[in-house]
Formats: C-alpha cells, structure tokens, sequence
C-alpha cells in the first residue's frame, strides 16, 4: 500500500527538508503557540511548573534488575515513563511561555536521558544478544520506549532548539549524536529487528507502527541528507506494509481497543507525519482498510469509557480524542469525529495533555479549539457490529443511543496477539454499565510475556464467560479456534452463533459444543450451549464473571448495582436459569489495589460457578438475563 508508490526518488522529491519536516512550528515562531485557548495556556503552564527544580532520579541498576531477579517491570518503568513526561510538560510549558523559564529544567531533563544507559526498559532486553539483567550499551536495540525516547527529544529539538543554544551550544548536538547512535544507526543498519517484519522471526504486531510513528520522528527532525531521508522513509514505509499486509480485512483489531491505541492509531500517527511532510504527497486516507481501521474502536465501543475488551484490554480506558477527531477528518468519517467529540466532552481538561506520546500531546493542543467548538457531534452507539475476520459481533439495543442491552462475543483462536483462551467469550452490558465482562489483564510482570502466561487467572477459560468441560479448559494454540462464526440481526433481535468445540484439547472429547447468544432487543438476552461428547462427562460447568453483588434464589442469580469506584457503578440484572440442570454457587476474585485490574473493577469480582446437575453426553442450558 505505502511503499510500491513512493520510490526512495519520489520521496527525494516531495519531502520537506528539516527546516520544515512538520506543520508544527518552534516556539519562536510564535504564530501557533501565541493563539492557543487561555484555559489550555493555563493548564500547559501549570504542567511545567509543578517540575520547576526537579531533582532527576537517577535510574538504578539494582532496579533494572528488578525485572530479571523478582519479575517486576512496574517500578523501574514508572520512574523511566515519569522523566520523559516531566521533560514533555517543561518543554511544552516554554513553548506556550517562550521566556526561558524552563529552559535549566529542561537541559537537566534532556542531559540526564542522554545519560541513561539504555533508552528502552528492562523488559525489552532480549533484542540484545546478552539477553535480560543490564543492558550492553555497545548494542542500542530499538523497542518500543526506546523509539519514543527519540522522538521526545527530536520534538524537544525542533520546539526549542534555539532556546537550548541560549544554555548551551553542546546540547543540541548532544542530543543529535544520541538520537542517531540509539535509534537512526540500529533502524538504518539492521533489518532483523523482529518488529520490522523483514526476518520472518515472528508476526508483528502493534510494535511496528508504534515504533515506526517514533523513528519517522526522529528521523526528520535531525537526518539533514536528502537522500538518506528518503531511503530511510522507503524503510519504514516497507516496514509499515509489512504490518499493513497481516491486517484483517475488516479493519479489526484483535489486540483490543486500548492496543489499538498503539496499533491502528499508531499506523494513522505514521501517515498523519507522513502526509504533512509530504505535503500531501503521501496520502492514503481513501483506502477502505485505512478508514475501516479508524472505524474500529467506535465499532467496538460500549459506552462513555467502556469498550468491548478481548485480549489484554482494560475494562475501561480512554480513547485518544484529538487524534480519533484527526483520524475521522482525514477519512471523511463523522462516525469517527463524532465518537472524538463525545470523548472529549467526557474527558478532563487536565487529563487531556497527559498522553505519553509527545506526537499526540501536540495534536490535543493544536485541534484543542476545534474540539470544544464540537457541542452537537455525538458517537453513532452503531446498533451492529459484524468483524469477520477478527470473529467479534456486537449488538445494542437502540442505534445512537447507550440505553438498553449491549452484547458481544468472540470466535477467533487461541493464539492471536496478547491472547487469552477465550474463544466464545461473551460480554453483556445494560445502560452502558457492566454486567458480565471480561476481566481485560493485570499489571504487566515477567510472567505475563513468558511461558507461564496460562498460569495467570485472567488468562485461562475458567475465568471468561465459558464451559469448563470434565475439568479442562481451553488450550492455547491457532489449532484451538471456533468454527462457524455468524452473526444475524433482524430489526427486533440479533443472534451470534459459533461452534467451540475445537477450543479444548482432545482428553476434552468434544465433538460439538455450539453456543448461540440472542439479544431480543429491549427485552433480555439469552445465552445457550448446546452440546455433543464422546461420553457421558463427570462434570460440565459453566463460569460468567461479573463486578455486580451477586445473591442466588431458586432458579434466579440476582445481579446487583454495585459502586465499583467512585462515580462508577455496575449494571443490575436478574440471569434465570433451570434449577434442574444448574446448580449455581459464587466464588469472589480478590483484586490487589495495586493491580490495574482494580482501575476497572476495584477490589474484587464475582465468578458465578453453574454446575451441571447429572451432565450428559449430549444436552443444553440456557440462561436468560432480564
């Protein structure tokens, strides 16, 4: 898509030289910067000034090694992340102000990275040859922190270089020398970073875009040969096909929305950089995938900052509204630029600039006006969502509007990007509150990217909306996927159906297990297995997790409201189900505080155990839910 249309001579042509790469000017040229709204002045301001004097941490080596010694990742990643939005804040700030006072904070900031030993996190070392523990600084490896770390400081280049010259004529081509020793050098000589796709060592995923939106960065604001621009950005766009080529054809994201974040939205950072510093040169916004790919996260979304979250998703997370505004403007989506609108009415002013990406920060500054001026534009709450090639259908009662019920569920496979075995997970929801969810992922340790990722509780069928047939779960694996995926909706109903039997290993003895859920629209939803076993099973159960109070009656489990935070609160229901063939008991999920679960649930979750009462080899169960 990108690559076979601009030749390394064409790109010679219509790229900006560095004096221009970006339609975002320096803060001395202060046409942008000076017309900015007085109440995001303010807050800009008031973000640098908290930082004023700030000391630097230095990052420890025993806490880089806290990853490989005890697994932990959070600690080190925390004081990493905190450096680079405190210099983002300053330097912002000093744009907004252009009075040099946050210009010794920002050198302390920017000298103190250019120290650092290795730009990404301890988590990422195994690029390196050496592995895990300390990285070897005589191999700069390109990860995905360490990208954004360049364009952090190619952006603090561009914005105000002229600024740091005034502290010093060393700083500029301090930084320069970094931003090609780490990131220009490594991506410019290698092609087996596995992200890149060239190697075929593994499929990409949300890296490649996320890593290449940095370089690109990076790259035009400090590469100043004309040539070497051009072949490096025939590079990345030949890196960026790779990603672009094992897409779905329905835009879908099988990361789930909050990677999609980093992946499809990442893609559209890509060609939103390209197309300013092409003048338009480069522009594939018409291509179905591109506008389908945008279309994506208002497809999937459920209400306010609820979405629908296979995979390693959060509960609740919130969308990137400036650059889904940009996003839906650039592909003629209103869907899209409704969806922003709403988002952003729903956002904090303040939490509107915390974005870790330096790229995105800017947006939100620059499209900040045309944003508040959208009062009327609202997100479309589509009525269907078919994906058929990521396998996930979704239905609500009422096109446009969050009321009433909400369903999804997922076919897939078991060994798709940040994969849980959950093939035949279902998601219910009413008035936009959760009522059965998918827990999404806990805090990021050692364990969750190794081998030992099935023992995490989050991660295993037992603990989705799914059978546990003769004590076995589903197994990880693409073999272990659904079959017969289909999604029909008929004005007052819509039905998903997908058979499950081959999500479980053999020792199962499953030779169908197909499982059908019914919205009947503003009434109930219903969700029937049916089955057929090799032989009569010692047990059969079926778990649903829920953040409600639960209680059990005779032949109901009431679900009850329930204040998971504060100004956040679950659904309500009441699930029927035949007391003749389920016996239901609850088990509570204790949810550490600590724990990013807990931003979405709190301090626990219900499972609801149904058992099968004298289960046999062929048979159904039905639950409705009122």
């Amino acid at each position: 898509m990108l690559a076979k249309g601009a030749s390394v001579e064409r790109l010679h042509a219509v790229l900006r030289p560095i004096e221009n790469w970006t339609t975002v000017s320096p803060a001395n040229e202060r046409t942008g910067w000076a017309h900015l709204p007085d109440d995001l002045r303010a807050i800009l301001i008031r973000n640098g000034e908290r930082h004023i004097g700030s000391e630097w941490p230095p990052l420890q080596a025993t806490r880089a090694l806290e990853f490989a010694r005890e697994g932990n990742r959070s600690r080190y990643e925390a004081a990493s992340f905190g450096r680079r939005s405190v210099l983002q804040d300053l330097v912002i700030a000093e744009c907004v102000e252009w009075q040099g006072r946050f210009l010794d904070d920002i050198v302390n900031g920017v000298w103190a990275i250019c120290e650092e030993s290795y730009w990404g996190v301890p988590a990422h070392l195994g690029l390196q040859k050496a592995g895990g523990g300390l990285p070897d600084t005589t191999e700069p490896t390109v990860d995905l922190f360490a990208a954004e770390t360049g364009a952090t400081l190619a952006w603090t280049l561009h914005l105000i270089g002229v600024g740091l010259d005034s502290v010093s004529p060393l700083v500029h081509p301090r930084i320069e020398n970094e931003i090609r020793h780490r990131i220009l050098g490594p991506c410019h000589e290698r092609e087996d970073f596995w992200w890149m796709g060239f190697s075929g060592e593994r499929r990409v995923n949300n890296w490649n875009p996320w890593i290449c939106s940095n370089w690109l960065v990076a790259l035009l604001a400090v590469e100043s040969d004309s040539h070497l621009r051009a072949v490096t950005v025939h590079k990345i766009l030949r890196a960026l096909d790779n990603y672009i080529e094992g897409c779905p054809g329905d835009g879908g994201c099988d990361e789930g929305p909050s990677y999609w974040g980093v992946a499809g939205a990442s893609l559209f950072d890509c060609l939103d950089i390209l197309h300013a510093a092409t003048d338009g040169a480069i522009d594939v916004f018409g291509e179905p995938l591109i506008r389908d790919m945008g279309a994506y996260i208002y497809r999937v979304h459920i209400q306010d900052r609820y979405f629908v979250n296979f995979a390693d998703a959060p509960g609740r997370w919130s969308a990137p509204a400036a650059l889904c505004y940009q996003y839906g403007r650039r592909t003629d989506d209103e869907g899209l630029v409704g969806f922003a609108a709403e988002a952003w009415r729903a956002s904090d002013p303040a939490s509107r600039t915390r974005d870790r990406t330096f790229t995105r920060r800017l947006r939100t500054c620059f499209f900040w006006g045309e944003l508040e001026a959208k009062t009327d534009a609202a997100a479309p709450y589509v009525a269907d969502a078919f994906l058929p090639d990521i396998q996930v259908a979704a239905a609500r009662d009422e096109k446009g509007s969050p009321g009433g019920w909400y369903i999804a569920a997922k076919g897939g496979h078991n060994n798709e990007h940040h994969n849980h075995n959950d093939v035949g997970n279902v998601i219910v929801y009413r008035d936009g509150k959760p009522l059965l969810v998918d827990a999404g992922v806990g805090t990021y340790t050692a364990k969750t990217f190794s081998p030992q990722r099935y023992d995490i509780w989050t991660m295993q069928s037992a603990y989705h909306n799914l059978p546990t047939i003769n004590g076995t779960q589903q197994s990880v694996g693409e073999a272990f996927a659904a079959k017969a995926f289909t999604y029909k909706a008929e004005g007052s109903s819509a039905e998903i159906s997908l058979d499950l039997a081959e999500a479980w290993p053999a020792k199962a003895g499953v030779r169908a297990w197909v499982r059908t859920v019914v919205l009947e629209r503003g009434r109930e939803v219903r969700v029937t297995d049916t089955w057929d076993l090799q032989s009569d099973p010692e047990s059969l159960t079926l778990s649903l997790l829920t953040p409600c109070e639960a209680t059990v009656s005779d032949r109901e489990l009431t679900l009850g409201g329930r204040i998971i935070r504060e100004g956040v609160e679950s659904a309500s229901a009441v699930i029927e189900y035949n007391a003749e063939r389920l016996a239901p008991s609850l088990e509570s999920v204790a949810i550490d505080p600590d724990d990013r679960l807990a931003q979405s649930w709190g301090g626990f979750l219900t499972r609801i155990l149904f058992e099968a009462v004298d289960p046999s080899a062929r048979g159904s169960w039905t639950i409705r839910i009122h």
